[in-house]
């Protein structure tokens, strides 16, 4: 099994950045397409980015697109993703995600996924 574990969450005020990690312990992640998905209060959990294995693949929603860019480490098992011009609305819990492919975690990463616990990012006005 893969154990994704995040990090990097806090308190920014709008406008600023923040960098989120994302190391998968465990198993290791060769082969897995991961990803971050976000849960605001009151919301359902939304997807935010994808990266392929190989770094070569990368997917955003565009709520987050041309703000926020993810890569990845396989030497060090650990995905990334940095957080810039942040908003209010980008308030949420932040969880990282592990699947074998981009349409599974896209579709069924409720089911199929190997998540993280989340880390809280919260961006004041």
């Amino acid at each position: 099994q893969v154990h994704p574990v995040e990090s990097g969450g806090g308190l920014v005020q709008a406008g600023g950045s923040l960098r989120l990690s994302c190391a998968a312990s465990g198993r290791t992640a060769s082969g897995y397409v991961m990803g971050w998905f976000r849960q605001a209060p009151g919301k359902e959990r939304e997807f935010v980015a994808a990266i392929s294995w190989s770094g070569s693949n990368t997917y955003y929603a565009d709520s987050v697109k041309g703000r926020f860019t993810i890569s990845r480490d396989n030497a060090k098992n650990t995905i990334y993703l940095q957080m810039t011009s942040l908003k209010p609305e980008d308030t949420a819990v932040y969880y990282c995600a592990a699947d074998v492919s981009y349409s599974r975690l896209r579709s069924e990463a409720w089911r199929t996924a190997y998540w993280g616990q989340g880390t809280q990012v919260t961006v004041s006005s």
